[in-house]
């Protein structure tokens, strides 16, 4: 599972990475335009701040709390990638498998961070209208050394503290639906309690990756 998830991880990590929000900005701005001036904005940082390209975790770490974990809605995210089990799990289980499934996404973010270099983002229209609850934001990141551009897409919904993340679609897949697919397996051979085990056991490893010499994730 962990192998499959990693493959994604490192794809959606720089569509992710990427991604922060201003939160008076989040409520007055509309979705499409939000994500391209703040990716456009982290980007900028991220290709110049010297400590940042060095591989600092502290200071990528630092960008990832401040800037994307409070715009990205983890318990939505964990709650549909768990899919029917979510309702089986118990409270107690539903906030560690929340909060595990956080910490990952935390790493990969960081990660993503650490890797920006030359590429360039290409956003698309926004398909929607100005009363939609939930939209798609489309673009395409282009790789500094040519070939194929990497198709991505965000997933929104509008809350009452602003427009947040939940899914992101790479090559035309939802990573929502890989999730699930994996989640149900590991689920199936040991329960909620062994998807947390899981997730507990890559989170510790990559944990110990990133205080053991400052390199990228």
């Amino acid at each position: 599972m962990m192998k499959l998830l990693n493959k994604v991880f490192v794809t959606a990590g720089f569509a992710l990475g990427t991604l922060a929000f201003s939160g008076e900005a989040l409520a007055q701005e509309a979705p499409d335009v939000l994500v391209k001036r703040i990716t456009q904005e982290v980007m900028e940082v991220a290709k110049n701040d010297q400590e940042i390209k060095a591989g600092n975790q502290k200071r990528i770490q630092a960008l990832v709390e401040t800037k994307i974990l409070p715009h990205v809605d983890f318990k939505r995210a964990t709650a549909m990638a768990a899919g029917r089990y979510w309702r089986d799990a118990t409270s107690q289980q539903q906030r560690q498998l929340t909060d595990e499934f956080s910490a990952l996404l935390i790493y990969t973010y960081a990660g993503a961070i650490s890797k920006i270099g030359d590429q360039k983002v290409e956003f698309k229209p926004l398909a929607a209208n100005t009363d939609d609850t939930e939209v798609v934001v489309r673009f395409q990141v282009q790789q500094p050394r040519g070939g194929e551009p990497v198709q991505v897409g965000y997933r929104l919904y509008k809350s009452p503290e602003g427009w947040k993340v939940y899914d992101v679609n790479l090559l035309g897949a939802w990573l929502i639906e890989t999730y699930k697919g994996n989640f149900s397996t590991e689920i199936g051979k040991g329960g909620i309690d062994g998807l947390i085990h899981t997730l507990s056991e890559k989170n510790r490893s990559l944990a110990g990756q990133a205080g053991g010499g400052g390199k990228p994730l």
